[in-house]
Protein backbone atom coordinates (compact mmCIF):
# COMPACT_ATOMS: atom_id res chain seq x y z
CA UNK A 1 0.00 0.00 0.00
CA UNK A 2 0.92 3.42 -1.21
CA UNK A 3 2.38 5.86 2.12
CA UNK A 4 0.89 9.04 1.76
CA UNK A 5 3.00 11.75 3.39
CA UNK A 6 2.05 15.18 4.94
CA UNK A 7 3.38 18.31 6.22
CA UNK A 8 4.26 16.53 9.86
CA UNK A 9 6.19 14.55 7.69
CA UNK A 10 8.11 17.30 6.28
CA UNK A 11 8.57 19.41 9.32
CA UNK A 12 10.10 16.26 10.77
CA UNK A 13 12.30 15.27 8.43
CA UNK A 14 13.76 18.28 7.93
CA UNK A 15 14.47 18.84 11.81
CA UNK A 16 15.43 15.12 11.88
CA UNK A 17 18.11 16.26 9.18
CA UNK A 18 19.30 19.06 11.88
CA UNK A 19 19.90 16.37 14.73
CA UNK A 20 17.07 17.46 16.79
CA UNK A 21 15.79 14.36 18.61
CA UNK A 22 12.54 12.56 18.88
CA UNK A 23 12.13 13.23 15.04
CA UNK A 24 11.81 11.17 11.94
CA UNK A 25 13.01 11.79 8.22
CA UNK A 26 10.12 9.80 6.97
CA UNK A 27 10.72 11.67 3.60
CA UNK A 28 14.58 10.28 3.22
CA UNK A 29 15.76 14.13 2.85
CA UNK A 30 19.22 13.24 4.20
CA UNK A 31 21.84 15.01 5.97
CA UNK A 32 22.03 18.46 6.14
CA UNK A 33 24.65 20.49 5.95
CA UNK A 34 23.21 22.56 8.84
CA UNK A 35 21.00 25.45 7.05
CA UNK A 36 17.18 24.53 5.92
CA UNK A 37 15.10 27.08 4.61
CA UNK A 38 11.11 25.76 4.28
CA UNK A 39 9.37 28.72 2.06
CA UNK A 40 5.29 28.01 2.50
CA UNK A 41 3.63 29.38 -0.27
CA UNK A 42 -0.22 29.91 0.98
CA UNK A 43 -2.81 28.20 -1.31
CA UNK A 44 -0.32 26.61 -4.09
CA UNK A 45 -1.94 23.24 -4.66
CA UNK A 46 -0.12 20.58 -6.93
CA UNK A 47 -2.50 20.59 -9.83
CA UNK A 48 -2.07 24.18 -9.82
CA UNK A 49 1.60 23.94 -9.74
CA UNK A 50 1.63 21.83 -12.58
CA UNK A 51 -0.36 23.80 -15.23
CA UNK A 52 0.74 27.24 -14.64
CA UNK A 53 4.18 27.41 -13.13
CA UNK A 54 6.57 26.42 -16.35
CA UNK A 55 5.55 29.30 -17.61
CA UNK A 56 7.44 31.39 -15.27
CA UNK A 57 11.46 31.09 -15.34
CA UNK A 58 12.14 30.97 -12.42
CA UNK A 59 10.19 27.38 -12.06
CA UNK A 60 13.53 25.87 -13.42
CA UNK A 61 15.05 26.48 -10.29
CA UNK A 62 12.87 24.29 -8.67
CA UNK A 63 13.13 20.14 -8.42
CA UNK A 64 10.10 18.54 -7.18
CA UNK A 65 10.85 15.60 -4.46
CA UNK A 66 7.41 14.54 -3.73
CA UNK A 67 3.41 15.05 -3.86
CA UNK A 68 2.33 15.75 -0.03
CA UNK A 69 -1.20 15.88 1.11
CA UNK A 70 -3.00 18.33 3.28
CA UNK A 71 -4.58 16.91 6.47
CA UNK A 72 -8.17 17.65 6.05
CA UNK A 73 -9.59 20.49 6.62
CA UNK A 74 -7.20 21.58 4.15
CA UNK A 75 -7.30 25.40 5.31
CA UNK A 76 -4.57 27.20 7.00
CA UNK A 77 -5.30 27.23 10.20
CA UNK A 78 -4.68 23.54 10.25
CA UNK A 79 -1.62 23.43 8.31
CA UNK A 80 0.23 25.86 9.70
CA UNK A 81 0.08 24.33 13.11
CA UNK A 82 0.88 21.09 11.37
CA UNK A 83 4.16 22.35 10.29
CA UNK A 84 5.02 24.16 13.49
CA UNK A 85 3.96 21.31 15.83
CA UNK A 86 4.58 18.51 13.65
CA UNK A 87 1.45 16.75 14.81
CA UNK A 88 -1.48 15.79 13.33
CA UNK A 89 -4.80 18.22 13.99
CA UNK A 90 -6.63 15.77 16.24
CA UNK A 91 -3.25 16.64 18.18
CA UNK A 92 -2.81 20.11 17.69
CA UNK A 93 -6.53 20.94 17.85
CA UNK A 94 -6.39 23.99 15.13
CA UNK A 95 -9.67 22.05 13.61
CA UNK A 96 -10.69 24.79 10.88
CA UNK A 97 -10.39 28.42 10.13
CA UNK A 98 -13.30 28.43 12.72
CA UNK A 99 -14.34 26.15 15.32
CA UNK A 100 -16.71 27.37 18.38
CA UNK A 101 -15.24 27.88 21.65
CA UNK A 102 -16.33 24.85 24.36
CA UNK A 103 -17.95 26.60 27.33
CA UNK A 104 -18.75 30.01 25.69
CA UNK A 105 -22.29 30.09 24.81
CA UNK A 106 -21.62 29.71 20.73
CA UNK A 107 -18.23 31.96 20.39
CA UNK A 108 -16.32 31.46 17.64
CA UNK A 109 -12.78 31.18 17.52
CA UNK A 110 -10.96 32.47 14.32
CA UNK A 111 -8.13 30.95 14.13
CA UNK A 112 -6.40 33.21 11.78
CA UNK A 113 -7.96 36.87 13.64
CA UNK A 114 -7.89 35.17 17.54
CA UNK A 115 -9.84 36.16 20.23
CA UNK A 116 -8.07 38.08 23.06
CA UNK A 117 -10.19 35.89 25.69
CA UNK A 118 -8.56 32.83 24.24
CA UNK A 119 -5.26 32.29 25.63
CA UNK A 120 -3.25 30.44 22.20
CA UNK A 121 -0.69 28.46 24.34
CA UNK A 122 -3.21 27.21 26.83
CA UNK A 123 -5.17 26.76 23.19
CA UNK A 124 -2.49 24.49 21.22
CA UNK A 125 -0.51 22.91 24.48
CA UNK A 126 1.80 21.23 22.58
CA UNK A 127 5.32 22.06 22.36
CA UNK A 128 6.36 23.58 18.22
CA UNK A 129 9.47 21.89 16.45
CA UNK A 130 10.96 25.23 16.89
CA UNK A 131 10.69 25.22 20.90
CA UNK A 132 12.27 21.70 20.63
CA UNK A 133 15.34 22.61 18.64
CA UNK A 134 15.99 25.73 20.52
CA UNK A 135 16.77 23.51 23.67
CA UNK A 136 19.36 21.74 21.57
CA UNK A 137 20.97 24.96 20.46
CA UNK A 138 19.45 24.23 16.87
CA UNK A 139 18.83 28.38 15.88
CA UNK A 140 14.94 28.58 14.62
CA UNK A 141 13.61 31.67 12.66
CA UNK A 142 10.76 32.65 11.41
CA UNK A 143 10.88 35.24 8.50
CA UNK A 144 7.15 36.91 7.34
CA UNK A 145 4.98 39.75 7.15
CA UNK A 146 4.79 42.33 9.94
CA UNK A 147 1.62 42.09 10.77
CA UNK A 148 2.20 38.41 11.63
CA UNK A 149 4.27 38.54 14.90
CA UNK A 150 1.98 39.25 17.62
CA UNK A 151 -0.98 37.11 16.54
CA UNK A 152 -2.48 34.30 18.42
CA UNK A 153 -2.16 32.42 15.90
CA UNK A 154 1.47 32.72 15.58
CA UNK A 155 2.00 32.05 19.29
CA UNK A 156 -0.65 28.55 19.66
CA UNK A 157 0.96 27.36 16.14
CA UNK A 158 4.55 28.86 15.13
CA UNK A 159 5.85 30.04 18.97
CA UNK A 160 9.51 29.75 20.04
CA UNK A 161 11.33 30.84 16.84
CA UNK A 162 12.89 34.17 16.21
CA UNK A 163 9.87 36.35 14.73
CA UNK A 164 11.83 39.09 11.90
CA UNK A 165 9.34 40.85 10.58
CA UNK A 166 9.87 41.95 6.67
CA UNK A 167 7.29 43.15 4.07
CA UNK A 168 8.83 43.56 0.86
CA UNK A 169 10.15 40.51 -0.74
CA UNK A 170 13.69 41.86 -1.53
CA UNK A 171 13.85 42.61 2.48
CA UNK A 172 12.79 39.01 3.29
CA UNK A 173 15.33 37.00 1.44
CA UNK A 174 18.01 39.50 2.82
CA UNK A 175 16.45 38.82 6.70
CA UNK A 176 16.40 34.77 5.66
CA UNK A 177 20.03 34.60 4.64
CA UNK A 178 21.11 36.76 7.75
CA UNK A 179 19.52 33.91 9.51
CA UNK A 180 21.58 31.32 7.94
CA UNK A 181 25.19 32.61 9.31
CA UNK A 182 25.34 29.99 11.65
CA UNK A 183 25.33 26.45 11.89
CA UNK A 184 22.89 24.41 12.39
CA UNK A 185 20.08 27.11 11.65
CA UNK A 186 16.59 26.64 10.22
CA UNK A 187 14.34 29.14 8.73
CA UNK A 188 10.64 29.16 8.10
CA UNK A 189 9.44 31.91 5.79
CA UNK A 190 5.58 32.37 4.79
CA UNK A 191 4.08 34.28 1.63
CA UNK A 192 0.30 34.16 1.41
CA UNK A 193 0.14 36.63 -1.88
CA UNK A 194 -0.64 33.40 -3.81
CA UNK A 195 -3.69 32.33 -1.73
CA UNK A 196 -4.86 36.06 -1.41
CA UNK A 197 -4.95 36.27 -5.21
CA UNK A 198 -7.01 32.80 -5.22
CA UNK A 199 -9.65 33.78 -3.32
CA UNK A 200 -10.11 37.17 -4.72
CA UNK A 201 -10.01 36.22 -8.17
CA UNK A 202 -9.63 32.43 -8.77
CA UNK A 203 -7.09 30.02 -9.58
CA UNK A 204 -5.33 30.49 -13.03
CA UNK A 205 -7.13 34.41 -13.14
CA UNK A 206 -4.71 37.10 -14.22
CA UNK A 207 -4.19 38.29 -10.67
CA UNK A 208 -3.36 34.63 -9.46
CA UNK A 209 -0.55 34.33 -12.33
CA UNK A 210 1.30 37.41 -11.01
CA UNK A 211 1.62 36.52 -7.50
CA UNK A 212 2.61 33.11 -8.68
CA UNK A 213 5.16 34.92 -10.58
CA UNK A 214 6.25 36.62 -7.52
CA UNK A 215 6.20 34.08 -5.35
CA UNK A 216 8.59 32.21 -7.80
CA UNK A 217 10.85 35.58 -8.00
CA UNK A 218 11.64 34.89 -4.17
CA UNK A 219 12.87 31.69 -4.57
CA UNK A 220 15.20 33.32 -6.96
CA UNK A 221 16.14 35.76 -4.62
CA UNK A 222 16.44 33.30 -1.47
CA UNK A 223 18.84 31.18 -4.49
CA UNK A 224 20.88 34.71 -4.71
CA UNK A 225 21.65 35.69 -1.02
CA UNK A 226 21.54 32.65 0.96
CA UNK A 227 24.97 30.64 1.87
CA UNK A 228 26.11 27.46 0.14
CA UNK A 229 24.92 24.67 1.48
CA UNK A 230 21.90 25.49 2.21
CA UNK A 231 18.68 23.63 1.64
CA UNK A 232 15.43 25.22 0.47
CA UNK A 233 12.32 23.66 0.55
CA UNK A 234 9.12 25.04 -1.11
CA UNK A 235 5.49 23.64 -0.42
CA UNK A 236 2.52 25.03 0.68
CA UNK A 237 -0.57 24.60 3.15
CA UNK A 238 -3.54 23.28 0.97
CA UNK A 239 -4.62 23.74 -3.04
CA UNK A 240 -7.63 25.57 -3.92
CA UNK A 241 -10.94 25.10 -6.23
CA UNK A 242 -12.91 27.71 -8.07
CA UNK A 243 -16.18 27.71 -6.96
CA UNK A 244 -19.23 27.38 -9.43
CA UNK A 245 -21.84 26.49 -7.44
CA UNK A 246 -23.39 27.53 -4.13
CA UNK A 247 -26.07 26.50 -1.33
CA UNK A 248 -27.21 29.57 1.30
CA UNK A 249 -27.45 27.44 4.17
CA UNK A 250 -31.16 28.08 5.55
CA UNK A 251 -31.89 29.98 2.23
CA UNK A 252 -35.08 28.16 0.71
CA UNK A 253 -33.84 24.79 2.58
CA UNK A 254 -34.33 23.78 6.74
CA UNK A 255 -30.23 22.96 6.95
CA UNK A 256 -30.21 25.43 9.84
CA UNK A 257 -33.19 23.94 11.78
CA UNK A 258 -31.81 23.06 15.23
CA UNK A 259 -28.75 24.22 14.27
CA UNK A 260 -27.30 26.51 17.44
CA UNK A 261 -24.40 28.04 15.36
CA UNK A 262 -21.94 27.49 12.22
CA UNK A 263 -18.43 26.93 11.67
CA UNK A 264 -15.49 25.71 9.80
CA UNK A 265 -15.39 27.50 6.15
CA UNK A 266 -17.63 27.16 3.06
CA UNK A 267 -15.95 23.82 2.26
CA UNK A 268 -15.83 21.97 5.31
CA UNK A 269 -18.67 22.84 7.61
CA UNK A 270 -18.53 22.31 11.87
CA UNK A 271 -22.11 22.24 12.49
CA UNK A 272 -23.24 22.74 16.38
CA UNK A 273 -26.65 20.98 16.59
CA UNK A 274 -29.04 21.81 19.45
CA UNK A 275 -29.30 18.92 22.20
CA UNK A 276 -30.96 15.69 21.36
CA UNK A 277 -31.31 16.63 17.35
CA UNK A 278 -28.18 15.38 15.87
CA UNK A 279 -29.48 12.76 13.70
CA UNK A 280 -32.51 14.87 12.50
CA UNK A 281 -30.68 17.53 11.45
CA UNK A 282 -28.32 14.96 10.13
CA UNK A 283 -31.20 13.00 8.04
CA UNK A 284 -31.79 17.03 6.69
CA UNK A 285 -28.53 17.56 5.30
CA UNK A 286 -28.12 14.33 3.70
CA UNK A 287 -31.85 14.57 2.04
CA UNK A 288 -31.11 17.85 1.22
CA UNK A 289 -27.42 17.55 -0.07
CA UNK A 290 -27.38 14.35 -1.54
CA UNK A 291 -24.29 13.52 -3.38
CA UNK A 292 -23.31 17.55 -2.97
CA UNK A 293 -21.56 16.64 0.24
CA UNK A 294 -20.50 14.14 2.61
CA UNK A 295 -22.00 14.31 6.17
CA UNK A 296 -20.51 12.93 9.27
CA UNK A 297 -21.39 12.65 12.53
CA UNK A 298 -18.20 13.44 14.67
CA UNK A 299 -17.43 10.16 15.75
CA UNK A 300 -17.76 8.84 12.38
CA UNK A 301 -15.31 11.84 11.18
CA UNK A 302 -12.90 10.85 14.25
CA UNK A 303 -13.07 7.01 13.86
CA UNK A 304 -12.15 7.14 10.07
CA UNK A 305 -8.95 9.20 11.10
CA UNK A 306 -10.34 12.77 9.02
CA UNK A 307 -8.24 14.79 11.82
CA UNK A 308 -5.40 12.24 11.92
CA UNK A 309 -5.32 8.48 14.25
CA UNK A 310 -5.17 10.37 17.63
CA UNK A 311 -8.03 13.08 18.69
CA UNK A 312 -7.05 14.26 22.16
CA UNK A 313 -9.92 15.39 24.62
CA UNK A 314 -9.48 18.89 23.77
CA UNK A 315 -9.99 19.03 19.97
CA UNK A 316 -13.11 16.41 20.13
CA UNK A 317 -14.55 19.08 22.13
CA UNK A 318 -14.15 21.63 19.66
CA UNK A 319 -15.25 19.30 16.65
CA UNK A 320 -18.48 20.60 14.93
CA UNK A 321 -21.02 17.62 16.12
CA UNK A 322 -21.76 17.05 12.15
CA UNK A 323 -19.14 17.61 9.53
CA UNK A 324 -19.97 18.41 6.41
CA UNK A 325 -17.68 18.32 3.08
CA UNK A 326 -18.81 20.11 0.07
CA UNK A 327 -18.13 17.90 -3.03
CA UNK A 328 -16.76 19.51 -6.93
CA UNK A 329 -16.82 23.47 -6.87
CA UNK A 330 -19.60 23.61 -4.32
CA UNK A 331 -19.55 25.91 -1.43
CA UNK A 332 -21.77 26.44 1.95
CA UNK A 333 -22.79 29.52 3.27
CA UNK A 334 -22.96 31.06 5.97
CA UNK A 335 -26.02 33.22 5.46
CA UNK A 336 -24.21 35.77 8.14
CA UNK A 337 -21.23 35.83 5.89
CA UNK A 338 -23.09 35.35 2.52
CA UNK A 339 -21.11 38.96 0.97
CA UNK A 340 -17.65 37.37 2.41
CA UNK A 341 -17.54 33.83 1.65
CA UNK A 342 -19.93 34.21 -1.69
CA UNK A 343 -17.61 37.25 -2.81
CA UNK A 344 -14.96 34.66 -3.03
CA UNK A 345 -14.06 32.87 -5.82
CA UNK A 346 -11.09 30.54 -4.93
CA UNK A 347 -12.01 28.28 -1.60
CA UNK A 348 -9.96 25.21 0.08
CA UNK A 349 -11.01 23.37 3.23
CA UNK A 350 -12.50 20.09 1.14
CA UNK A 351 -10.73 16.64 0.41
CA UNK A 352 -10.98 16.98 -3.59
CA UNK A 353 -7.35 16.32 -5.06
CA UNK A 354 -6.97 20.04 -6.02
CA UNK A 355 -7.57 20.88 -2.44
CA UNK A 356 -5.43 18.43 -0.32
CA UNK A 357 -2.19 17.30 -3.36
CA UNK A 358 0.50 20.32 -2.26
CA UNK A 359 3.98 19.81 -4.09
CA UNK A 360 7.57 19.51 -2.13
CA UNK A 361 10.28 21.08 -3.85
CA UNK A 362 14.15 22.06 -3.48
CA UNK A 363 16.38 24.31 -4.33
CA UNK A 364 20.20 23.04 -3.22
CA UNK A 365 22.73 26.16 -3.37
CA UNK A 366 25.79 25.41 -3.64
Amino acid sequence: MEIIYGLADLSNSIFASLKLPSTIDSLNLGESAGREVLLLIDGLGQQAFDKYAKQFDNSKLLNQVTVLNANFPSTTATSLTTVGTGVLPGVHGMLGYTVRIPRSDNRILNALKWDDRVDPINWQKNPTLFERAERFEIKTFHVAAKRYENTGFTQAALRGAKYIGANQLDEMAKKVAECLTNRPAFVYTYLNIVDTAGHNDGVGSEKWLLALDQALSYISMLSAVVPKGTRIWVTSDHGMINRSEQIILGQDNHLLQDVEVLAGEPRARHIYVKAGAISEVKSIWEETLKEKAIVLDKDTAVNSGYFGKVVSPDSYERLGDLIAIASENLILVDPLRIKEESGMVGHHGGTTTAEIEIPLLKVQIG
